[in-house]
């Protein structure tokens, strides 16, 4: 969420103050009030980039309204700012200053007040500001908050000292985590959440006069300096001062060790002192403190050395300092011992907490201090989606990460964080990352070892920031495109979501793990266990989803055959994690109802773990154990005692440990089930190489967005293209066209990457690097126009390309019935229409699942599912323009109509618009000889599978597939769709013989 904050100017809004009211209020050696905002209507209500105050929320309700107000008890004016507000989750809002203007210099003041109309109702009310960088949108953020605890109109007065850096929000910075004040981009008020409620604020200024104890601050270098016994740490002690300005009068820091867990005399040699920084000093200028460690000749766990500072005449450090005397000479640290003996030794030594801090999973951005790490022993951070560094490049990824394991150093067996992140379709979070297509492109492509690269090259670029552990890949089986994370599965097909399993491989390397050390390689994870492709619509109680996170209701035979049946694979595969569904299972005829999956022993231990051999751990999804029945600590015991290894409890992960450590001492979860959970999070922290190597290894960044990977990005994009229809073959085209482009995804690199991409939800619009399907087409067209909505003249032109589709979202929020339908928007209909009645055309869906197009077929000469192929537009121009043949087959059924669904291959009333495994073919010759060639194919096909031979078996199945396509042309029946789905399964089954008959069946009911 943008909370941006760029102000006014302080001299125009000083000509508005009255001068008399400006000297009244200033002291005799203060400086004049400043005005920041006197809500007059002086600054209109208008986003980034423009001046204006504007309002954010975390979903559509969140933002507050705002008006300005005549209030004849205005303190100053005649207005003030109101607004009411019902807040679930945050909100707020922000006044910012257009980013073509200067940034303000505050250094010469105290700090900043405003008038609050008091509601006396206890809450919390943050403030926010923001300080360096280029504009509002790159600079720090710096926060405080005052509590409404009062009525009617009180002066509320925040010295800048108040404020503390938010390292939730942008724990790298960018810029240097000091507040500047001389670069002051504006302000932010996030209002109170779970109350409903109003405000009135008026009269925001900036106040009094600064001296050097509230503008200068000293600084360590780092909160923890590791070091080998033996070894001398070198403390960095530094001296700030905001504006950069150098010290007025002089600043002493006397600095002593003191405390910690090291043996003053044994471990290191104390030291003491005093440093003077004279006056006249420059901002920034270090001294060194050396703490020499002493060497014996025991195996040590890492023991603290904490140099306690006591400054004079600038604000002290916010957190003392400490070195760390790392562990040594401990078996777990032999990085020559097998994985299971260093996993023993080090479990043996860990103290209850120590345990259930490595099942805790934290979101970064929710830690409440860096030193969490260390106090709970965190055993994990994640990124959520769009929860990224400021700036988002490779090199904030891996500062960031690497200052989170610097803090993971300072316990006392110095146990590596593993960080995590949904690098779903690509390192998606990282701006400037190669954006795959997502999943149901992959699967249209039938390209195993299409699925296995993509794989390789998201995981080379995720190491190289310095994440261990994506988040991927889906294995769901989508039964229902009404699903909004239908994008995320590879099919319809459990069979074919089996044939895509390579992109494990690719993430993680061989299955025995012993690629995971390397530095393009990363865990994976198998998710969601298991059926959450199946959930019924209408079944999810989760706020307004409509099918995501509901029931799946299936027989046992069902759940074995469609939806367990890929985690098999994916266990024989190697797989380090699996991740638990939000949904819930309902087996008929068990009589046990709905069951959350984060609550099922029998699905996660008794089927997962103990009869599919699954070593790794499981992972909980986000706060999913808050949805199983109970209180938390009936939440905390369920999930463990069913399973799961490591919860990921974004914001909640200090009640977790708390309540974890509660219910063991209790006696309701054993020792022996934690032990069990520890010890496979420890396997795969080493087998990761952690130990030896917790942070990023960049050698492989500039590999990001790199040609390379992007060929692979582009040659998925191209594949996963899926021709439905091309009468009058208008595809290919030809360079020498005149082509018309329209449509709302034609120019759109947010639209063709979908969810997932920069943030969980995606946007529209340029947000990262890459080729639009326009100006990869502009590359290959002679002549071309383009007019989005088709507004421009379209006489003159040869053929027509309509791009049109969806635009993105993410999980539940996509549901149909949930804001969402299968249908195009008008303005796309609109541009389908007038381009299709003009000309020769070639309609393009752009989208994360099928799109209803019937009423519009027949005028349509060329349609194209495109899925959401990711930042390579070129790949998409590639095969328009025949320098690649489409090849690529339908993944789901297409239905006719919405009420259709669910459809899918096998069912027994099957009557889609498009069967499940349809898609042409250009630049191919289709084999003639009709019901003969088929026949001659059949027993072909069968000598194949008695051989063995794969290769040559898709081959026959592949030609007698273009042959039926042939004779049905547009005409697409029950009776010619049903076998040809069946032929697909077949095929992708191996069953290359009997695939040969289905088609033969269809042929002949063409």
């Amino acid at each position: 969420m943008r909370r941006t904050a760029l102000l006014v100017s302080a001299a125009l809004l000083t000509g508005l103050l009255p001068l008399t009211a400006a000297s009244a209020a200033a002291g005799a050696d203060e400086p004049v009030p400043v005005p920041v905002d006197r809500f007059e209507g002086e600054i209109p209500f208008a986003s980034p980039p423009a001046e204006g105050i504007f309002t954010w929320g975390s979903d559509a309700d969140d933002p507050p309204t705002l008006q300005l107000s005549p209030r004849s008890d205005a303190p100053e004016g005649e207005k003030v700012l109101t607004g009411t507000y019902d807040i679930s989750g945050y909100g707020g809002f922000t006044h910012d200053f257009a980013f073509d203007k200067p940034a303000h210099d505050w250094s010469a003041h105290k700090g900043i007040r405003f008038w609050w109309d008091g509601r006396n109702n206890g809450k919390k009310i943050a403030f926010e500001l923001k300080d360096g960088g280029a504009n509002g949108e790159a600079s720090e953020l710096w926060t405080t908050s005052f509590t409404d605890d009062f009525s009617g109109w009180k002066q509320i007065e925040i010295p800048f000292t108040d404020f503390t850096y938010r390292t939730d929000y942008q724990p790298v910075g960018g810029i240097d985590q000091v507040l500047g004040l001389t670069a002051m981009w504006g302000y932010a008020v996030t209002l109170p959440v779970g109350v409903k409620g109003d405000f009135a604020m008026d009269g925001v200024e900036l106040y009094g006069k600064a001296d050097q104890s509230l503008r200068a601050s000293v600084t360590t270098g780092a909160a923890v300096y590791p070091v080998r016994e033996g070894g001398t740490a070198g403390v960095q002690i530094s001296v700030v001062t905001t504006g950069s300005a150098p010290i007025d009068e002089p600043v002493t820091v006397t600095y002593e060790t003191v405390g910690g867990t090291a043996d003053p005399g044994k471990d290191f040699t104390p030291v003491s002192g005093t440093i003077t920084f004279p006056a006249g000093t420059a901002s920034g200028t270090t001294r060194t403190v050396q703490v020499l460690t002493l060497k014996d000749r025991s195996a040590e766990s890492a023991e603290t050395v904490p140099l306690k500072l006591t400054v004079t005449g600038a604000k002290a450090p916010a957190e003392t300092a400490q070195v760390v005397v790392d562990a040594h000479g401990l078996p777990y640290l032999n990085d020559k011992l097998p994985v299971k003996k260093r996993v023993a030794d080090l479990l043996s030594r860990m103290t209850l907490a120590e345990k259930a801090g490595q099942m805790t999973q934290a979101e970064r951005g929710a830690l409440t201090a860096p030193g969490d790490i260390a106090a709970y022993d965190l055993g994990s951070l994640l990124s959520g989606g769009g929860s990224t560094p400021t700036p988002n490049t490779p090199e904030a990824w891996a500062k960031m990460i690497d200052g989170f394991q610097l803090r993971a150093q300072a316990t006392r067996f110095q146990i590596p964080l593993i960080y995590g992140v949904d690098a779903v379709h690509g390192h998606n979070n990282l701006v400037g990352a190669t954006i795959m297509p997502h999943n149901i492109g992959i699967g249209a492509s039938r390209d195993p070892g299409l699925a296995y690269k993509a794989g390789a090259v998201t995981a080379a670029e995720v190491r190289a920031t310095g994440i261990p552990w994506d988040f991927a890949p889906c294995l769901c089986v989508t039964r229902d495109e009404r699903w909004g994370r239908s994008y995320e599965s590879f099919g319809e097909d459990p069979a074919l979501v089996e044939s895509m399993e390579t992109v494990i491989q690719g993430l993680q390397g061989r299955a025995d793990g012993r690629d995971l050390d390397r530095n393009d390689k990363v865990l994976a994870t198998a998710k969601h266990f298991v059926g959450d492709g199946g959930t019924e619509y209408g079944s999810s109680t989760t706020g307004t989803y409509t099918i995501d996170q509901g029931v799946t209701k299936v027989t046992e035979r069902e759940l074995e055959a469609v939806h367990l049946a890929p985690y098999q694979d994916a266990v024989d595969r190697g797989v380090g994690t699996v991740m638990p569904s939000f949904s819930s299972l309902d087996l008929l005829g068990d009589d046990e109802g709905p069951v959350k999956m984060h609550a099922s022993a029998d699905m996660i231990n008794g089927v997962l773990k103990d009869r599919m051999g699954f070593d790794g751990f499981v992972i909980s999804d986000w706060q999913a154990i808050d949805q199983i029945p109970g209180d938390y600590p009936s939440d905390v015991r369920t999930s463990i005692n069913a399973g799961l290894d490591m919860i990921m409890v974004p914001y909640a992960y200090k009640d977790f440990h708390t309540t974890l450590v509660d219910e063991v001492e209790a006696g309701r979860v054993s020792e022996q089930r934690i032990d069990d959970a520890v010890s496979r999070i420890l396997t795969q922290k080493f087998r990761l190489g952690l130990f030896e190597q917790p942070y990023a290894d960049t050698s492989g960044a500039a590999e990001i967005g790199s040609a390379g990977h992007r060929a692979v990005a582009r040659e998925a994009a191209a594949e996963s293209q899926v021709l439905l229809k091309n009468a009058g073959s208008v595809l290919p085209l030809k360079k020498s066209q005149k082509v018309y482009v329209a449509g709302s995804n034609a120019d759109d690199i947010g639209n063709q990457s979908g969810g997932w991409t920069v943030t969980w939800q995606g946007s529209s619009g340029d947000i990262t690097e890459g080729t639009t399907i326009l100006e990869g087409m502009r590359k290959s067209s002679a002549q071309l126009t383009y007019s989005k909505d088709a507004s421009a003249p379209t006489a003159g032109h040869d053929v027509g390309v309509v791009v049109v589709g969806e635009t993105p979202y993410a999980e539940g929020v996509g549901d149909v019935g949930n804001g969402h339908d299968l249908e195009l928007t008008d303005a796309d209909k609109a541009a389908v229409d007038k381009v299709c009645a003009a000309m020769k055309c070639a309609v393009l869906i752009v989208s994360g699942r099928p799109q209803l197009i019937g009423d519009r077929l027949g005028d349509i000469d060329a349609l194209v599912a495109s899925w959401l192929p990711g930042t390579e537009g070129d790949g998409v121009a590639d095969v328009l323009y025949g320098r690649r043949p489409f090849t690529g087959q339908l993944p789901v059924t297409w239905p006719k109509s919405q009420a259709q669904q669910p459809i899918n291959v096998g069912d027994p009333a099957y009557d889609p618009q498009f069967p499940y495994g349809w898609g042409l073919t250009t630049l191919t010759k289709v084999p003639q000889g009709g019901a003969a060639t088929l026949k001659a194919l059949g027993i072909a096909a069968a000598l194949a599978e008695k051989a063995g031979s794969a290769e040559a078996g898709r081959a026959i199945v592949g030609k007698a597939r273009l042959i039926v396509q042939e004779r049905t042309g547009a005409k697409i029946t029950a009776a010619v769709a049903g076998p040809f789905a069946d032929a697909d399964h077949l095929l992708t089954t191996g069953r290359y013989a009997a695939a040969v008959q289905k088609l033969t069946a269809a042929y002949r009911a063409a």
